[in-house]
């Protein structure tokens, strides 16, 4: 094998996991470490940098991280990252004078988004320090998009989601609220502006054309749309007996939302077994935990109405064969079953719609009517028009739809200034040695091995006496000091310099998890076998050093084992190892400025 080349920020970058599978590349480990020492205020800025609205995230995010988290490979569960996140925005100071600083000089550009959701925010929130005049249209009379409409107040309080978006408005954001776009030519022929970004989100609930849809119409609710009726008190009661149709997170919101407007017996339609299911763990254990049924292996086969009056609904009931990968090779009716209800919920999916963009103006859309996007520069096929968020790759979650935000960011500012939205800095990395004293290290090194804590509820009892009680009350002090101990600081690496190495074993000998072997360089699935542990998991790569001095060998180490204890380090006479907190550079707009900046010759 090559030496490994740890100048690539994929190295470092893929093995801090949590980060690596962040979509805005979020310092976990970074922001863990500053809670540890009670600096919530700079853990949140931390944050704020890459997934700008901590407080959100840190209640609804769908943390892609922890199931990458590696405490998960050393026992069952991982760190509750999402939940620290939320900590920090929970017990930060005042950030007002830590915000970025907007230039009263504008650069004289200027940039329309369409729909204050989460994806135009964080253009807003990129774009507005470099000069940029922003101007936000949002059809409703408050911001937030899918945020504010679609994520029940009983998980995200209406004072956090306020908050984080008046961060970005207040910056000098003209937010032209009541607003909708009823015309994108239009807005491109008179609006005045050198860029429009969309994010209008995938407002579309899908339907289920069934027998007795249309009799029914009246208790029949389409899943979005309904929360977006209970949002703005259009909607303040359901009837007791409630299906919802559909397994996903918006059908856990539908559920529980119902039994906070009066409904008694609420059950789940899962036409697939549990495996299938879209919904993250933890919405179904909250469902679950309120008494919501999660029925399974039921298709919808029509809707039964009498009198013009929605009495429930008739499901087949299914059965699955599966293969060894759990696939499903063969299905089949095995009966029939009615169910009771007053109201039925759909909650089947969500689709872009886009009528006010008329097909004539050099924006490409594909065979399903979605507009053609690139998905590294988020530009559409009309130079100057961008999408993001759900706008542009359909419905995902908030994190996927702020670092489409930062890079949509970085194309519109490229465009503005006259260069190609495809000519991008790359991603960086830099290291820093964590090295205090002869055997000590600016991190936390032990391992601990305390259990995940679980998070505090709101009782039953008192939970549905209002629709805005926020179920989780978050972690305590005692929960925070045990959690944080949890990190294994996948950022903090073991970086070796061949040269000083004089192949005395004392690193092999002293590691508590048998991730290092010096041996005979070779081809990587013998050199795997060879291991003092073999390296089974082929998607983390080998650390592999230059040949080592004295006897032409190979230092190996492998990834998946380490946690980074530092006692390879500490043990090593000839400090040929040391442990270096990595940072991984992501390119936002600002950085993209500060380079062309550079580039310029100062005036004389």
């Amino acid at each position: 094998m090559q030496p490994t080349d740890t100048a690539q920020p994929d190295y470092f970058h893929k093995v801090v996991d949590c980060q690596w599978a962040c979509p805005a590349h979020t310092d976990v480990p970074e922001y863990i470490r500053l809670i540890a020492q009670g600096r919530f205020t700079d853990a949140y800025m931390v944050n704020r940098h890459s997934n700008v609205f901590p407080g959100i995230l840190g209640r609804v995010c769908d943390r892609p991280c922890e199931p990458a988290c590696r405490r998960g490979r050393v026992e069952e569960k991982p760190v509750a990252i999402c939940r620290l996140k939320r900590v920090a925005a929970d017990n930060k100071d005042d950030i007002s004078s830590r915000l970025p600083r907007i230039p009263k000089l504008k650069n004289g550009k200027k940039v329309a988004l369409i729909g204050a959701g989460c994806a135009s925010l964080t253009v807003a929130n990129d774009l507005m320090p470099l000069g940029y005049s922003v101007t936000i249209f949002e059809q409703w009379g408050v911001p937030g998009g899918l945020m504010r409409t679609n994520i029940p107040s009983f998980r995200l309080p209406a004072e956090v989601l306020n908050e984080e978006i008046a961060n970005i408005v207040n910056m000098g954001v003209d937010l032209k609220l009541n607003h909708p776009i009823r015309s994108m030519r239009e807005l491109l022929d008179q609006g005045g502006f050198d860029a429009v970004f969309v994010g209008a989100g995938a407002p579309k609930g899908k339907e289920l054309k069934l027998p007795g849809r249309a009799e029914g119409g009246a208790n029949i609710h389409i899943g979005i749309t309904w929360l977006e009726s209970v949002a703005f008190e259009h909607v303040k009661s359901i009837g007791k007996k409630v299906l919802i149709i559909g397994v996903g997170n918006t059908a856990m919101d539908c559920c529980r939302t119902s039994l906070r407007l009066g409904a008694d017996d609420v059950k789940v339609m899962a036409r697939k077994p549990r495996q299938f299911f879209k919904a993250s763990a933890w919405e179904l254990e909250d469902a679950e935990e309120e008494h919501v049924k999660i029925v399974i292996n039921r298709s919808p086969r029509n809707f039964v109405v009498e009198n013009g009056k929605l009495k429930g609904m008739t499901f087949d009931v299914m059965e699955y064969d599966t293969d060894e990968q759990g696939r499903i090779t063969a299905e089949r009716i095995t009966g029939e079953e009615f169910l009771e209800a007053d109201d039925v919920i759909l909650a089947i999916g969500q689709e872009n719609a886009f009528p006010w963009i008329e097909r004539d103006l050099g924006i490409e859309f594909d065979k399903w009517d979605v507009p053609k996007v690139d998905v590294k520069t988020f530009e559409s096929s009309r130079a100057g028009v961008f999408f993001g968020g759900d706008a542009a790759f359909g419905p995902k979650n908030i994190i996927w739809a702020v670092e489409h935000g930062h890079q949509a960011a970085v194309s519109i500012h490229n465009h503005c200034q006259g260069k190609s939205t495809t000519e991008r800095l790359p991603p960086g990395v830099n290291l820093q040695s964590t090295k205090m004293g002869m055997h000590e290290w600016a991190y936390s090194n032990d391992y601990n091995p305390a259990e995940r804590r679980l998070m505090p509820h709101v009782s039953l009892k008192e939970r549905f006496k209002k629709l805005d009680i926020e179920v989780e009350l978050g972690f305590t002090a005692e929960q925070i000091e045990k959690e944080v101990q949890r990190c294994l600081n996948c950022d903090v690496q073991t970086v070796f310099e061949t040269k000083l190495c004089i192949e005395c074993d004392a690193c092999i000998d002293i590691c508590p998890v048998d991730c290092l072997t010096i041996t005979q360089n070779g081809e990587e699935a013998d050199l795997r076998t060879r291991l003092k542990a073999p390296a089974k998991n082929v998607t983390q790569a080998l650390y592999v050093s230059s040949a080592l001095k004295h006897t032409g060998r190979v230092m190996v180490k492998d990834e998946d084992l380490c946690v980074h204890c530092g006692l390879c380090a500490e043990r090593c006479p000839t400090a040929a190892w040391d442990m270096q907190k990595s940072f991984v550079k992501w390119p936002h707009a600002e950085d993209e400025a500060v380079a062309s900046a550079a580039k310029i010759p100062l005036a004389i």
